[in-house]
């Protein structure tokens, strides 16, 4: 995505690509990020993830990312010696100018998801599909782009969330801030997010997912007027899960690398592939691709 996965699913700097005259291409018109006042942006992403996991002792769950600063997590089961899992992730995402600097957002995403699991007892594998959360939020341009960097701020909150039985509302929220600067034709940024979850009911026992810390500096850099490659690092801290208050497993970090490009289709519309591999352990990969339109 523009800046690389690193700005929000919200934040998606899906503008059209410039050509300037006297200078080289920047990669993305930063000048406005936030959706024109009155215009709607449509955005569809998908997805696939692959983890293989060996030793597992406890209900350490897979986490499939979904944006730049988004993801679901899918519960396991405690005891397992190996795993090996495809999720794939489709997200709807709307987008409303609502002021100059200002736009609300809303999305929806889906799962499919396969899983091979050997033990002592065999082999053996499940699939299934389902809905699995809805988010709203807002997003604000506090500064634009000048001597200093720009600052943009993001806030959602969970409309729906389902985890093996059940569903909540309104039990789990993100906060976060974006500063990039451009040095024509390259742009600089980092994003800063916090996701805090409460906790809920699910089967007959109180869960309370970890919270979620991320931290994501990226460079990305303009080849022509359609094409913009980028590359950044994405870390991680993730709070072990809780089921009634006992923590299960343990606080997890994870540094992952990210690649990715970006191509100008039209005017209007942008066409986003990004990579992410973990690169501090057998945490697998993220494959995404998404396409952003603006009506």
């Amino acid at each position: 995505m523009r800046f690389l996965n690193l700005i929000h699913a919200s934040l998606a700097l899906a503008c059209v690509i410039k050509t300037s005259t006297v200078s080289a291409d920047l990669p993305l018109i930063i000048e406005d990020l936030i959706t024109d006042r009155g215009k709607i942006k449509l955005d569809i992403s998908l997805a696939y993830a692959n983890s293989d996991k060996q030793g597992v002792a406890t209900d350490d769950p897979i986490v499939v990312q979904t944006g730049p600063a988004s993801f679901i997590t899918l519960p396991t089961v405690i005891g397992e010696s190996r795993r090996n899992s495809d999720s794939l992730v489709a997200t709807l995402s709307l987008r409303y100018g609502l002021t100059r600097k200002t736009e609300v957002f809303s999305r929806a995403s889906y799962l499919y998801s396969d899983h091979r699991v050997s033990d002592i007892n065999g082999t053996s594998g499940s699939s299934n599909s389902r809905f699995t959360d809805a988010w709203a939020g807002i997003n604000y341009q506090f500064k634009i782009d000048d001597d200093t960097p720009a600052l943009l701020g993001f806030a959602e909150i969970a409309l729906s969330e389902k985890h093996r039985n059940s569903s909540h509302s309104f039990k789990s929220a993100m906060l976060g801030a974006t500063s990039y600067h451009a040095i024509d034709p390259v742009v600089l940024s980092i994003t800063m997010g916090y996701r805090l979850n409460q906790e809920r009911r699910d089967a007959g026992t109180q869960y309370r997912p970890g919270n979620l810390l991320l931290l994501n500096p990226s460079i990305a850099f303009a080849v022509n007027e359609y094409i913009t490659l980028a590359t950044g690092v994405q870390w991680t801290n993730r709070e072990a899960d809780k089921y009634d208050g006992v923590a299960q497993g343990y606080r997890h970090t994870s540094t992952d690398l990210l690649l990715g490009t970006s191509y100008g289709i039209s005017k209007g519309s942008i066409l986003d592939l990004s990579f992410k591999a973990n690169a501090s352990g057998q945490g697998g990969t993220d494959l995404r691709l998404n396409w952003l339109h603006t009506f």
